[in-house]
């Protein structure tokens, strides 16, 4: 077991991410964890990420504000208590279109 307090936890760059911060809680360097890890993630009105298609699952569970998810296909707005579940290697692109800050827990698989 070990405890993680947000006051510990540092900020990172993400890669293809912008006007936004990226936290990581819990993985392998954090807790040691191998199949999973757990991000905190703020985005700024206008931040987002870039159209990517990363090779783990990924859970996104909005906390607050408001974040619209891009596919190929379709959008989806996401606001405070939604979540999405998005496959391995499916393409998605998000962005804050709000003027307020949204906050994103981000739960994604080692591949």
């Amino acid at each position: 077991m070990k405890k993680i307090q947000i006051k510990d936890v540092k900020a990172y760059a993400a890669p293809g991410h912008f006007a936004m911060t990226a936290m990581r809680l819990h993985g392998k360097e954090e807790t040691g964890a191998t199949k999973f890890w757990v991000g905190l993630s703020h985005f700024l009105p206008g931040g987002g990420a870039e159209f990517g298609a990363p090779p783990g699952e990924k859970v996104y569970f909005v906390l607050d504000g408001e974040v619209t998810i891009k596919t190929a296909d379709e959008e989806i707005v996401l606001r405070r208590n939604d979540l999405i579940y998005i496959e391995p290697e499916e393409g998605r692109e998000i962005i804050n279109r709000t003027n307020y800050p949204a906050t994103m827990l981000v739960i994604y698989s080692y591949d």
